[in-house]
């Protein structure tokens, strides 16, 4: 079998390996918690719980007639209708005043009709900091939110395509129970409960572009539905703030935009209501509630655990004439702003679905583990259900003593509950709770349960609770609190069930692949004579084990949370650390010095860019709002800056194209190459004219026209440079590859980098030409780097691999991701360069772009421009294939091993507080980065050995 092809098996067989390992450890890292298939039922409280004997409305258990027990469920309604209003992706400061920040900001305010009515006088209103649970995409969130269970990693990967949900939630408890639960919005409801709605007006939301469509959508049926009385529920999902975000950012005038357009929207919603609350009237006993699923970060993303991720708001009113008054029995804490005017308290969003079905009077979820919020049902708690009058519900005023109590049973249903399903999940998951954990919680219930006998021996449990303190009242609910809260804590700390077997195995594949890296590298080295010094004459230079101490010192920092925040800024300073050797070296053999110094030079921008996110925003926004002192004091909010940084990636794209033509025609003058130049050429053409259509100087036609069109043309030009490559090297042989290996080589990179560069750019952005002319140079320095070590006493007969080139590579690499304006989360993901060229959702094909501009430079790129290190210097012409695979095998083995540390960190940060917001994805975007790796590199080594004919092995008989 000939050389290249077995090089081929050996790396099909790592990548077999690598896939393999991360199956396994997946399996055993990632697994869902059991979703248990019960629901909660009415009957199941009368039959197994004894807290309704003590409710102030019902003492008397045996007097309750089977009709007052099938209408009254587990709890009586509190509210007759609610309006739930979801302004997707909504931060907290969007809501709360500006009083409570250390500085005021643009979009501040805004929202000022939830503040007059949360903070005026006669108004039954409410504003909370709403919690979620990381991650924060919307499907968990929602997902969270309707079962008041603890979302689960794994479902990020369904995020662009809901499944139905099967365990028991709040939707199906309302239909189950007789409500009628009307839709519009997010079509995310829809998949998620597909049969549940009594009405529904679905809209498109993954098309991020579109700012307009579903909160069109919603503001057309959310009006007239609120003169409709055929509704108990109405859920009313806005996604255009969420939208604005991804693609624009907070600080922008869509945003700004946004919220205004929300606040009047929210103005007639209000004002409809109120219209309608009076007595008899159809919204007498509505309860409005606007809330956020999740918060966003200055960048518009989310998905992560940062503050400004989980952090939202939750307002809720009634429309009670006069208002209820919130009672301050609890003491429940809250945070003054700077004035010391308004307070606000937080709300945890795993507590919405026992809040909601305790109001609505329907069974809390079964999987639910979230506690009844005191302020809400105080805020509520001015209307009870009552049969025995004709008008179907009646207003009273509960006395501090019967809202305790009030309160107390609830909580006992709820803590109930929880229990109960506690005890279920424990016997019915593979693993469950530790025997400790379900004995902790056992003696917290049973000390509740003490308290709540102790009360009612104390007392005769009368319907007037005279002979009841608040005090006890305190006591039994601060006992039921405790004991919903640890088992929350419980649940954060050890939901997730890992399989620690699975996991070690899968990290012993991963070991066996980097033995199988290590073996294919040393059997290949010897084959061919190939050393990694530049005497020849050792397998050990100062290059290796300098590059060794690099690799070393990355996979160290993978096991510290700090480290891998700011993961590319260590990137960023080994691959500085790298430079300053070769400056050394340099200046020691006084050669290559100004490649030396334009490398540190470049470096240097690229930890600025880092730092500043210059790829997240416009040149225009993020570039220049982070410090003004930075760039001269230039005035910002001067047009002509504007339009003058707008053009600066224009002409970067410009340089880029000379550079290519230098590069093609001084490498090759066949007709392939000739075809790939024009078409590149063209393609950089139309990607100028595409963003020149953004700036209202050069704009040169009306925006719609060609805005998809444009795209689209580069992509298949792209697609076609590629498929002419492809099949030029894979039918036409070539027989003097030999003598003419250098300009070759770095023709077909080169070639393969420009068929690829016009699409990775489009999709990077304004900011791609910009990290495309730092890859050439990066590129540029580190080639010419290459044979710096041994070109002062080097043999030149010596096949020589310098590992620290390969090292500098990997970490420009991963330098190029961060810069890019990526890192390893969720809301690292540029959402809207997956609509470049496309307006309707195609899951493949949206898929494709977002990989393609989340990888494009980090891993297309540099993977396919590895064989340009094989130009550097005059080298032997034998021995190509086992000379271009070593590097690609030495590129692989950098990658599986920090693959590896992160397998190794998530296994001992498993339990850590940080594990689902900070390692978990980590650990995604490695796994997934490994394999494209593994793949890309099967493809590029079939590329480039595609007419490399095998030469002659060093020692064999040709040779003698």
């Amino acid at each position: 079998m000939k050389m290249k092809w077995r090089m081929l098996c050996v790396l099909w067989a790592v990548m077999a390996l690598h896939a393999m390992a991360i199956l396994i450890f997946t399996l055993g890292f990632l697994l869902t918690r059991t979703e248990l298939p019960h629901h909660s039922t009415c009957s199941d409280a009368f039959k197994d719980s004894s807290c309704l004997s003590h409710s102030p409305h019902n003492p008397n258990l045996n007097s309750t007639t089977e009709y007052e027990e099938e209408s009254r469920c587990w709890t009586k309604p509190v509210i007759g209708k609610l309006v739930i209003i979801v302004l997707d992706a909504l931060r907290f400061d969007f809501v709360a005043p500006s009083s409570f920040f250390k500085e005021k900001k643009p979009w501040m305010d805004r929202l000022s009709v939830l503040q007059k009515l949360a903070f005026g006088e006669e108004s039954s209103a409410r504003l909370f900091k709403a919690i979620a649970d990381p991650p924060t995409t919307s499907l968990q969130r929602l997902k969270g939110l309707m079962t008041g269970g603890l979302p689960t990693f794994i479902d990020v990967g369904n995020s662009f395509g809901a499944p139905e949900i099967v365990e028991d939630n709040l939707i199906r408890q309302l239909i189950q129970n007789g409500k009628r639960v009307v839709m519009m919005g997010d079509d995310t409801w829809i998949q998620l409960f597909p049969h549940h709605f009594r009405k529904s007006y679905p809209f498109p939301s993954f098309n991020v572009k579109d700012l307009h469509t579903v909160d069109n959508g919603c503001i057309d049926n959310l009006l007239p539905s609120l003169y409709e009385e055929d509704w108990d529920v109405l859920i009313a999902h806005f996604l255009g703030m969420d939208h604005a975000g991804h693609i624009f950012g907070v600080n922008s005038i869509q945003m700004i935009d946004k919220l205004e357009q929300y606040n009047a929207v929210l103005e007639r919603v209000v004002s409809v209501l109120e219209s309608l609350s009076g007595r008899g009237g159809i919204h007498e006993n509505t309860h409005l509630l606007v809330m956020g699923d999740h918060g966003q970060t200055l960048n518009g993303d989310h998905g992560g655990g940062s503050p400004e991720e989980v952090e939202t708001a939750l307002f809720a009113t009634s429309f009670k004439k006069p208002p209820s008054p919130i009672l301050p029995e609890l003491e429940i804490p809250c945070k003054f702003d700077s004035e010391r005017r308004f307070c606000i308290s937080n709300f945890q969003q795993i507590d919405f679905a026992a809040t909601i079905s305790a109001l609505m009077g329907i069974p809390f979820p079964f999987g639910s583990i979230g506690r009844v919020n005191p302020e809400i049902y105080a805020l509520a708690l001015n209307t009870w259900s009552s049969k025995s009058n004709s008008e179907g519900l009646n207003q009273c005023e509960l006395t501090p003593k019967e809202w305790l109590l009030s309160y107390a049973n609830v909580l006992c249903l709820n803590a109930w509950q929880v229990k109960r399903y506690i005890n279920i999940y424990s016997i019915s998951s593979t693993i469950g709770f530790s025997s400790e954990d379900i004995s902790r919680v056992e003696d917290m219930y049973m000390k509740a349960e003490r308290t709540l006998t102790h009360i009612k021996d104390g007392s005769s449990y009368t319907s007037k609770t005279d002979n009841l303190s608040p005090s006890s009242l305190r006591s039994q609910i601060n006992a039921y609190s405790n004991f919903l809260n640890s088992v929350v804590e419980l649940a954060r700390s050890k939901w997730t069930e890992f399989n620690l077997p699975m996991m070690f195995g899968g990290m012993g594949i991963m070991f066996i692949s980097l033995f199988a890296h290590i073996f294919a590298i040393k059997w290949l080295s010897k084959a061919c004579g190939i050393s990694f010094g530049p005497s020849g004459n050792s397998e050990i230079s100062l290059g290796l084990v300098f590059a060794f101490f690099m690799v070393m010192i990355r996979i160290g920092s993978l096991f510290s949370n700090s480290y891998i925040l700011e993961e590319g800024k260590v990137a960023v300073f080994l691959l500085a650390t790298t430079g300053i050797l070769m400056l050394r070296c340099s200046m020691t053999r006084q050669n290559m010095c100004h490649e030396a110094g334009l490398f540190l030079t470049l470096v240097a921008i690229v930890r600025f860019t880092i730092e500043i996110g210059l790829s997240k925003q416009a040149a225009t926004s993020a570039f220049l709002h982070f410090n003004s002192s930075w760039l001269l004091g230039i005035d910002i909010s001067n047009p002509a800056w504007t339009h003058i940084f707008k053009l600066l990636p224009i002409l970067f794209l410009m340089l880029l194209a000379h550079l290519l033509y230098k590069t093609i025609t001084n490498g090759s003058s066949s007709v392939i190459s000739k075809i790939v130049f024009i078409g590149t050429t063209l393609s950089y053409i139309l990607i100028a004219f595409y963003w020149a259509c953004d700036n209202s100087i050069l704009c040169l036609v009306s925006y719609g026209i060609g805005r998809n069109t444009l795209p689209r043309i580069i992509y298949v030009i792209g697609f076609g440079q590629i498929s002419l490559l492809t099949v030029n090297k894979m039918f036409c042989l070539e027989n003097s590859v030999l003598e003419n290996y250098r300009t070759s080589l770095v023709s077909d990179s080169v070639m393969m980098l420009s068929a690829w560069s016009s699409t990775v750019i489009i999709i990077s952005g304004q900011q791609g030409p910009l990290v495309a002319l730092a890859a050439s140079l990066g590129g540029y320095c580190i080639v010419r780097f290459h044979d710096l070590e041994g070109s002062g006493n080097g043999s030149p007969e010596v096949v020589s691999v310098n590992p620290l080139s390969v090292v500098q590579w990997s970490l420009f690499a991963v330098c190029l991701f961060f810069c890019t304006g990526h890192w390893c989360a969720f809301d690292g993901l540029r959402y809207g360069a997956a609509f470049i060229g496309f307006d309707e959702f195609v899951l493949i094909q949206q898929a494709i772009l977002l990989t393609v501009d989340t990888f494009g430079f980090s891993h297309f790129v540099p993977i396919f421009g590895l064989p340009i290190l094989l130009a550097a210097g005059d080298k032997p012409k034998g021995c190509n294939i086992a000379r271009l695979s070593v590097i690609y095998m030495m590129y692989g083995f950098i990658t599986a091993a920090t693959t590896t540390a992160t397998l190794i960190c998530v296994t001992i940060h498993r339990r850590h507080l940080m594990v689902w917001g900070l390692f978990a994805p980590k650990f995604v975007f490695d796994v997934v980065g490994l394999l494209l790796t593994d793949v890309l590199i099967c493809l590029a080594t079939i590329y480039f050995l595609g007419r490399i004919k095998d030469g002659p092995v060093r020692g064999s008989r040709k040779e003698r």
